[in-house]
């Protein structure tokens, strides 16, 4: 389903001439200006086929190994909130003026989900820690790339994960879904004072 909003939308782009990248895609300027839906457009849209066949390839790799861990609910809610995760941090320490797109805080977000999975199943991690660090560290060293998405989908993910699995089972449920709604009321929170700090520099 994901994978089919990502395509749909990437297809959609390419129609609209990349209209729908500027109109959409994360602009720092337009958000705290009270477009503030764009924290949660900007993560289904990509600038180019590349892009797009990447984050898809790993939200298939990725999805395919944590949402049977997670169900479905679970699996949706940590995707969801680290797509948020990655736009409000790009958000609070990127360019105002510079435009960001992608789903790769949300595919970090599910990176870090995998890794919490399979610590709490006592599984090996070291190939999910190689894999993880080599794309942190792209993230700072090639062009164009919104490390800043990276991390707070990577953090965001973490913080989730746990507390849907490690929690004790009667209380997993509670805990995992209060977690949820408090995660999502800080990044409000946090883009609410980032629009605040915005707006004073422009006055």
């Amino acid at each position: 389903m994901l994978i089919g909003v990502n395509t749909v939308a990437y297809v959609a782009t390419v129609l609209s001439s990349d209209r729908l990248l500027a109109q959409y895609g994360l602009l720092g300027v337009a958000v705290a200006d009270g477009e503030w839906w764009r924290l949660l457009t900007a993560p289904f849209l990509h600038g180019n086929l590349a892009h797009v066949g990447l984050n898809m390839l790993a939200l298939w790799i990725l999805g395919s190994a944590v949402e049977p861990a997670l169900g479905r609910a679970r699996f949706l809610t940590v995707y969801g909130l680290s797509a948020l995760g990655g736009t409000t941090a790009s958000y609070l320490v990127g360019n105002p003026l510079v435009l960001s797109v992608g789903a790769s805080g949300a595919v970090f977000g599910l990176l870090g989900a995998l890794l919490v999975v399979l610590r709490r199943l006592n599984r090996d991690v070291s190939g999910v820690l190689v894999l993880l660090a080599v794309n942190l560290v792209l993230g700072f060293v090639v062009p164009n790339i919104d490390w800043r998405a990276h991390l707070g989908g990577l953090v965001v993910g973490v913080l989730v994960t746990a507390a849907f699995v490690y929690p004790p089972r009667a209380a997993r449920a509670t805990v995992g879904w209060v977690v949820s709604a408090a995660t999502l009321g800080a990044l409000a929170w946090a883009a609410a004072l980032r629009t605040d700090q915005i707006l004073a520099l422009l006055t």
